[in-house]
């Protein structure tokens, strides 16, 4: 198991619908969250900041194959194109990152 954080802003004026949406995650994301090997996700957000900070556990043996099956998925891609206009990438984010992957530097059980 891996842990992986990762930041990004949200957009002031996308807050509620953001949250909304995130209330009700459809289904078929969730089951594609499951699919490619990724558990106990929560996503953040620091107000008045802005930033959404985002925290899972990948169990999987090939990251990058999980994360292009997700990337793929049509209804992943559709639930992108809501929420991917709300937020508001780093400009201090690795190539190809959309959320900024962060380093852990801490962990206890």
């Amino acid at each position: 198991m891996r842990r992986y954080g990762s930041c990004i802003r949200l957009r002031p004026e996308a807050i509620e619908e953001y949250e909304r949406l995130h209330a009700a995650v459809w289904p078929s994301v969730l089951q594609m969250i499951a699919a490619c090997n990724i558990r106990n996700y929560s996503i953040f957000l620091k107000r008045p900041d802005n930033i959404l900070f985002t925290y899972f556990e990948y169990h999987g043996t090939d990251f990058a194959a999980d994360m292009a099956k997700m990337a793929a998925d049509p209804e992943t891609q559709r639930w992108w194109k809501l929420t991917d206009p709300m937020q508001e990438p780093f400009e201090a984010r690795g190539k190809g990152e959309w959320w900024a992957q962060m380093d852990e530097v801490f962990h206890t059980d």
